[in-house]
């Protein structure tokens, strides 16, 4: 332990120097030596810099070594007991504060636990990211938008092989998912107007605080960088307990502090740049959206989405019509969202343009069950509760069947929605040893959420999150219906007529339209669309003020009178009711997936270490297919424009490459771009029956088929529609060919 604490220390003396962000509160003196320490190993920022750009990253796949467990032991009994006295003081109604200080040590041994287990990953699995940016820069799957200007942090640009991954990738999921479920695809417009996102929330949500380098500009986070340097202080053993304790204060109280609050913790500890040590700025308010003007006037204001999700929202009544006003339903749209990260970083997994494929799916907040749940039920799943987060505790492998009926999982839908996102990434790719489902706890939940998980995949960068599943309840419908006026809502058929007690407004819409001429239809719906309560409050206020100030969806405040509107009261018989419907919202970031589909694809071709590759499925390789002549003569161009024009038309994409470089060298270059097949026009293709040699990339294993037969085995192939296994068992195996010469 002693050897461990001074390689810990020795990390993070070296990681504390670069990092200028953390999400990691700080522990209790009882704790302070390895804690301090440990919250500092930040493996997102390993193999970022020039220094570090060979380190080889290691992997935590295997935790079952009863030695790795004997170490973590300790570790996991802390975070249990922190995780118990979280419950404790929930339970007893404590004050908020003491909560939020006992969940901020929570999340520290939390986050020493997880680093540790990173820390522990067998040595024998290991991954060099320098190696797969190099190969993905060289062949052009992606770069930094606008490189010869010197580029653009957060923004990059697919080429040729990384757009076809991209579009092989959307075109799965949908496949996977609108066609299989028979879901309504939308495409919304990307400009927002700020009504829309004021009721969504993204307005007042999206800012944070942040300071400038005084000299070169640079930006940062403010809470980021005052956590980084108050950690630095405490790992500093000049520091006095009083100043530890201090800084400790400081940090659980970080995320309710006001402006005011940060710029006086910035002055007293005198902080400067991380980066440069110049002197910072005054913080300043920095929203995340990308606002614009919409229009030539300047007037309407909007922003620049940042979630495709609103879009489908808004257009509900629209969906719910088109789907003959039935429930459950759900809808889907692809397309790029934006958020103008201050510090944004780690490759494709923080940028400032992204690509989205969200799902709402609208069912009955009362039945929540799913009519293809026995479907999935036994898919088997690495599942990591918020339950075995506070106790300290590994993930778990349950079917999701076990994890709905024990409530682990809040209700069918959302369970079948999880089993199908598990098997879409196995089927694109992801490693499932890497691929992981955390529950959200309870103070990382939003407010209108029931229950959440997120899809994590280990990568270099440690575990990330690349699709949420989240029980949204009715928030979204609830805020637009209270902002536009517009009830966003579904009828549903009783068992049974009933008799209910109506409570309406009758608009004088004479008098309504002479005070308010243009906009007196926008008063009549805002009117329409008040509740019981809301109407009942109004008549009260009439009768002892005679006049109400009503709030329309443009937050203008009109007055109405006595004599605007009569209020009237009855029975009536109803036979269905109106219900908002919950959404069960599955969001997927297309970039993250493919940076964990890069890691987890990257190979290296056993004794020839230099030759890379991705092992990347036939149904997301970019290219399905190589076409190789066996050499420059000119006897093969005929077969291969013919066999060419044939795998068009059976719409296997391919790459034709007649260069002259040996064919071992021409494989390796194919494999590089991650095509998973390889066809050689050779000598004995010439010969009658005409036929070719069908390369395998992962395998290297070869079999011989007749040209008039490879477009539609290729076809199969490309899409899923047969292994590898299979063709190798039907097709006689390749070994050399025959003829060498024509």
């Amino acid at each position: 332990m002693r050897l461990l604490r001074r390689g810990l220390h020795y990390i993070a003396r070296r990681v504390a120097v670069h990092r200028v962000s953390s999400d990691v509160p700080l522990t209790k003196p009882s704790v302070r030596s390895v804690a301090a320490t440990a919250s500092l190993l930040d493996f997102s920022r390993w193999g970022t810099k020039k220094t570090n750009r060979n380190l080889k990253i290691a992997l935590a796949l295997d935790m079952t070594d009863p030695k790795i467990e004997e170490v973590l032991a300790p570790l996991r009994a802390s975070v249990k007991e922190q995780g118990d006295y979280v419950r404790k003081l929930k339970t007893e109604g404590a004050p908020e504060l003491d909560i939020k200080k006992a969940v901020a040590e929570l999340k520290l041994r939390k986050k020493i636990l997880e680093d540790k287990e990173l820390s522990l990953a067998s040595s024998n699995v290991t991954f060099d990211r320098a190696r797969m940016e190099d190969l993905l820069k060289r062949r052009f799957f992606l770069d930094q938008s606008f490189a010869i200007y010197g580029g653009i942090t957060g923004q990059y640009d697919f080429g040729p092989m990384g757009c076809s991954l991209k579009t092989n990738l959307i075109n799965a999921w949908r496949n996977f998912f609108v066609l299989e479920e028979q879901m309504l695809e939308v495409d919304c417009s990307i400009l927002t107007p700020e009504p829309v996102l004021k009721a969504s929330g993204h307005v007042e949500r999206f800012a944070d605080l942040m300071v400038k380098d005084v000299k070169t500009g640079e930006c940062f986070r403010l809470d980021h960088l005052i956590k980084a340097h108050l950690e630095k202080v405490i790992c500093d053993k000049k520091t006095n307990d009083k100043t530890r304790e201090e800084c400790r204060d400081i940090i659980i109280k970080l995320d309710g502090m006001t402006k005011d609050e940060m710029a006086a913790v910035l002055l007293k500890y005198n902080m400067k740049s991380p980066v440069s040590s110049n002197d910072l700025t005054e913080p300043i308010e920095f929203n995340l959206m990308f606002g614009t003007q919409i229009g030539p006037t300047g007037l309407v204001k909007g922003f620049l989405r940042p979630e495709t999700a609103q879009g489908i929202f808004v257009n509900f009544k629209r969906l719910l019509a088109f789907n003959q006003e039935r429930l459950p339903f759900a809808a889907a749209q692809i397309g790029n969202a934006f958020r103008n990260e201050i510090s944004p970083r780690s490759g494709l997994i923080r940028v400032r343009e992204f690509t989205m494929a969200e799902i709402e799916h609208f069912c009955d907040p009362s039945d929540k069950s799913h009519p293809k749940f026995e479907t999935v039920k036994d898919v088997d799943m690495l599942l990591y509760s918020a339950c075995n987060q506070m106790d300290g505790k590994s993930a778990q492998r349950l079917t999701i069947g076990e994890a709905v009926s024990s409530g682990l999982v809040a209700n069918e839908t959302l369970g079948y929605f999880m089993a199908r996102i598990h098997q879409f990434l196995l089927k694109i790719g992801i490693d499932s040893n890497r691929l992981r489902f955390r529950q959200h706890m309870s103070n990382e939940m939003a407010h209108y959420a029931c229950d959440c998980w997120d899809a994590e995949c280990l990568t270099s960068y440690g575990w990330i999150e690349c699709v949420g599943c989240a029980d949204r309840s009715a928030y979204d419908l609830t805020q637009h219906t209270k902002a536009t006026g517009v009830k966003l809502v579904a009828e549903k058929k009783l068992p049974a007529p009933k008799t209910v007690d109506v409570c309406e407004i009758m608009p004088n819409k004479v008098l309504i339209g002479k005070t308010f001429k243009k906009d007196s239809k926008v008063v009549q719906d805002a009117l329409a669309a008040l509740n019981k309560k809301e109407i009942e409050s109004l008549e009260r206020v009439l009768n002892e003020k005679g006049e109400y100030e009503l709030t329309l969806p443009n937050n203008v405040v009109v007055k109405i009178t006595k004599d605007m509107i009569e209020v009237k009261r009855y029975q009536k018989i109803v036979h269905v009711e109106e219900i908002t419907p919950s959404v069960i919202e599955p969001s997927f970031g297309i970039g993250r997936i493919m940076h964990a589909l890069f890691e987890h694809n990257f190979q290296a071709r056993e004794g020839d270490e230099k030759r890379t590759y991705f092992s990347l499925p036939p149904v997301v390789a970019p290219l399905k297919c190589s076409v190789l002549p066996l050499s420059g003569n000119d006897e093969f161009v005929p077969f291969v424009k013919k066999l060419s024009q044939d795998l068009t038309k059976a719409d296997v994409s391919h790459k034709v490459d007649d260069s002259s470089g040996s064919i071992g060298r021409r494989y390796a270059r194919t494999d590089e771009i991650a095509i998973p097949f390889g066809i050689t026009i050779d000598f004995d293709t010439l010969k009658m029956p005409h036929s070719a040699t069908l390369r395998d990339r992962d395998s290297m294993g070869q079999v011989r088929i007749n040209l008039d037969e490879l477009p539609s085995v290729m076809r199969d192939l490309s899409y899923g529609r047969t292994t590898w296994t299979e063709v190798e068992t039907k097709y006689p195996k390749f070994e050399q060919q025959e003829s060498t010469e024509p």
